[in-house]
């Protein structure tokens, strides 16, 4: 249940258009729905102030589909569907909704319209290389999702610092900034050398042998000296993307 539908219900007892008992039962009524292969959470709106994020991965197109008809016609006006490939993707297209966008480089499924933007400022992403760019869009594309304005920043590594520093106005304008790269994870020190706002870091899975599938990233990232950075794990653009719409919110 979103909080505009609980203002609804509160808006209509005060009117006295309805009971205080119909009130209590229409918010208590259903706190998930069991579809059977999965138990919806329809209070997490209430609870966390963003609707429930369907994972793609390890999901058939079929359960997919059920999981976000039930949201959509239970008034969710925007549903992100992360880690989906095309032929899932493909499912939701035969959905009843009013609108559904697929993006393959990030593998995200987006049904409805995305919302209003709220936030209090302007979300910066930016990614080490071309490579990183899945990653990136995952996490952009996670915080436009969840109502906030996105700048990007792409192939703007260390190995061309100019490329970077061409950008310090957006950088230092920035409530939030993510930063993404894979090899060594040197961006995110940098930005968090230059920023004087939260940066999240996210090691991505690119690089060579001695990489490690993101682990010599994601210890660079961790032990980064310059202040204020914060990591999530590798490849980990929606996490990213959740905690940098959580910071750009908090007033």
């Amino acid at each position: 249940m979103e909080q505009k539908a609980v203002r609804e219900i509160l808006s209509r007892v005060e009117k006295g258009e309805l009971s205080v008992e119909d009130a209590l039962l229409q918010m208590k009524e259903a706190p998930f729905t069991d579809l059977g292969y999965a138990k919806i959470d329809n209070h997490r709106q209430l609870r966390q102030g963003v609707c429930e994020v369907i994972y793609g991965a390890g999901k058939t197109g079929e359960q997919i589909l059920g999981i976000a008809q039930k949201m959509y016609e239970d008034g969710v006006k925007t549903i992100l569907i992360t880690r989906m490939d095309e032929e899932k993707a493909a499912c939701l297209k035969n959905g009843q909704f009013d609108a559904f966008r697929y993006e393959p480089i990030p593998r995200i499924g987006i049904v409805g319209d995305l919302p209003q933007k709220d936030g209090i400022g302007t979300i910066v992403v930016a990614s080490g290389g071309t490579s990183d760019m899945a990653v990136a869009e995952e996490a952009a594309l996670t915080a436009e999702a969840l109502g906030n304005e996105v700048i990007r920043l792409y192939d703007v590594g260390v190995s061309g610092l100019h490329r970077l520093l061409a950008h310090m106005d957006e950088i230092m304008s920035a409530k939030v900034i993510i930063a993404i790269a894979g090899m060594e994870g040197a961006l995110a020190s940098v930005i968090g050398g230059l920023a004087d706002c939260p940066v999240i870091a996210v090691p991505t899975s690119i690089g060579y042998g001695a990489n490690f599938g993101g682990l010599s990233a994601l210890l660079s990232m961790l032990n980064s000296c310059a202040s204020g950075v914060s990591v999530v794990n590798i490849d980990n653009g929606f996490g990213a993307g959740y905690q940098a719409s959580m910071i750009n919110h908090v007033r």
